[in-house]
């Protein structure tokens, strides 16, 4: 059971520690908030969808999903608008007014743009269905569970110290500077991520 439990942290962290659109979203309202609190949305939902797709994943439900074309270009359509739109956000966001109630994402819409880079990511869906689904099934019983626990845990634990070091390093950049140039690079890597989405779903025609 431990080496399930060391195998599950490992093969998690390896996986979401690359740089993407949700750890990208993730770390951008750590440092926008004013408060860490205010960030808390966007953890627990990011988190949760992780929890979610590692369960699918291990249980072999996701599978289904991309095995039907129709499904898969519904996925990957309202990612792309979804990932367009938060990608243009971040790219006009001003850092330097960080202290503005204003330019802090709602609770709501950081729920919402959490939910469209988490769950509509062919990249996590992929990577969750391929790489954790796939090695769950050296596993049975409480090794499987085991190895269950350890890969959302990593979630958890990453997704907060991520909204933490953005906290950080907001402080440290009083002014923005840093920020701002954080903010170009993560609206760019979310384009990145959107144009995979649109080849992806242009080979499905």
């Amino acid at each position: 059971m431990l080496v399930a439990l060391l195998h599950g942290f490992l093969l998690a962290l390896g996986l979401i520690i690359p740089l993407g659109a949700q750890n990208v979203f993730v770390f951008n309202q750590g440092a926008c908030q004013p408060k860490l609190r205010g960030a808390i949305p966007v953890v627990i939902t990011a988190s949760l969808c992780d929890t979610l797709l590692i369960l699918l994943a291990i249980l072999g439900v996701s599978v289904v999903v991309l095995s039907a074309p129709v499904l898969q270009t519904v996925i990957f359509s309202i990612g792309l608008l979804f990932l367009l739109y938060m990608g243009w956000s971040i790219w006009k966001s001003d850092p330097a007014a960080l202290n503005q109630k204003e330019t802090a994402m709602s609770p709501k819409k950081q729920i919402m743009f959490a939910l469209s880079v988490s769950l509509l990511n062919p990249h996590a869906i992929l990577d969750t269905i391929g790489v954790i689904g796939t090695n769950s099934l050296s596993y049975t019983g409480s090794a499987k569970v085991a190895f269950t626990i350890a890969c959302i845990a990593v979630s958890w634990i990453w997704f907060l110290s991520l909204a933490i070091t953005g906290k950080v390093i907001g402080k440290l950049d009083p002014n923005g500077t840093f920020l701002k140039l954080i903010n170009k690079v993560s609206a760019i890597i979310i384009w990145g991520v959107a144009l995979y989405i649109a080849k992806q779903l242009y080979s499905l025609f």
